[in-house]
């Protein structure tokens, strides 16, 4: 009788009242939270790391202006070739007098220098460039007016080519000014005015910093007026027109700003860190606890085989 009861014992456990959780799967859940935790966490390291990485490869650009009352006189590098350079004058508020004489030499009152070297592309054309000191007061809307006049030409189109420089008196200090012009040209861009047209070209300066070096681009924007010649000529006699003159007085200013802040990086990984050290914390705190719940749970059962016994 007695072995029937231990028998019947040991096939049928105490049963579990309903509201309570098993031990063994409470241990298992909360053994389980702490990895997960570290898994984030780890994944949030690596995608801190890579965001900051990315930002470096990427700046961003940023653009400013920069409001000046007068500008540093640019260089006019003009390539007259036959043409003849017949006035340069220097007028203020957007105001040009009449022509008096046009296709006749008349005053030139501007600061000119001519210059021969060779084409830096080519290191075998010798190339002849008439440089103008262009205007400098912005706030008076200063402008150069300079004529030019082409008796005659071998070719279907006429047109004179020029560029623009960032400081005319760079040009004057250069010990090589062949050698200058040359940089010049290799760096800047030109453009052309056309016979029988005035040209006006409004100028505006644009300084792009980039890797610790600073790069000067002039852009302008060009209107061409067509010009009534009433002079009794032949048809290959022409006369150029055209006026520099500087479009407002704000230098508009490019640099790359890296976005990517390190102290915001080390502050979010020192965040990262900490969590993952409570979650260690937290996964031993759970270990022991399993232990002793393991522990007690043992003990209740041998006490209750005892009393069975």
């Amino acid at each position: 009788m007695l072995s029937e009861e231990v028998e019947h014992g040991a096939e049928h456990p105490e049963p579990v009242e309903e509201g309570e959780v098993d031990d063994d799967q409470e241990d298992t859940s909360s053994a389980i939270l702490p990895v997960l935790d570290s898994e984030s966490a780890v994944f949030l390291v690596y995608q801190t790391i890579t965001d900051f990485r990315e930002k470096l490869k990427h700046p961003v650009m940023s653009v400013s202006y920069k409001e000046v009352p007068l500008y540093d006189a640019p260089g006019i590098a003009l390539y007259p070739g036959k043409a003849q350079l017949l006035s340069c004058k220097h007028h203020y508020y957007d105001h040009i007098p009449p022509l008096i004489n046009p296709g006749q030499p008349g005053e030139i009152e501007c600061t000119t220098q001519r210059i021969n070297y060779t084409d830096p592309f080519t290191n075998q054309t010798m190339k002849h460039a008439l440089i103008v000191q262009g205007p400098r007061d912005v706030k008076k809307r200063e402008l150069v007016f300079l004529q030019f006049h082409l008796n005659e030409t071998d070719q279907d189109f006429s047109a004179i080519n020029y560029l623009l420089f960032s400081s005319f008196q760079e040009f004057l200090n250069s010990p090589d000014k062949g050698e200058f012009m040359k940089d010049c040209e290799s760096s800047y861009s030109s453009w052309k005015f056309s016979g029988g047209f005035r040209t006006w070209v409004k100028m505006s300066l644009v300084k792009t910093k980039e890797d610790g070096s600073e790069t000067v681009e002039f852009k302008q924007e060009t209107s061409v007026v067509n010009y009534i010649d009433q002079r009794h000529k032949p048809a290959s006699d022409q006369l150029f027109f055209v006026v520099f003159e500087w479009k407002d007085p704000f230098i508009q200013k490019v640099q790359d700003i890296v976005t990517a802040n390190p102290w915001n990086m080390i502050a979010l990984l020192c965040g990262i860190f900490l969590a993952l050290f409570k979650a260690a914390d937290f996964a031993k705190l759970s270990v022991k606890w399993m232990i002793k719940i393991r522990k007690r749970h043992l003990k209740r059962r041998s006490q209750a085989m005892n009393h069975i016994s």
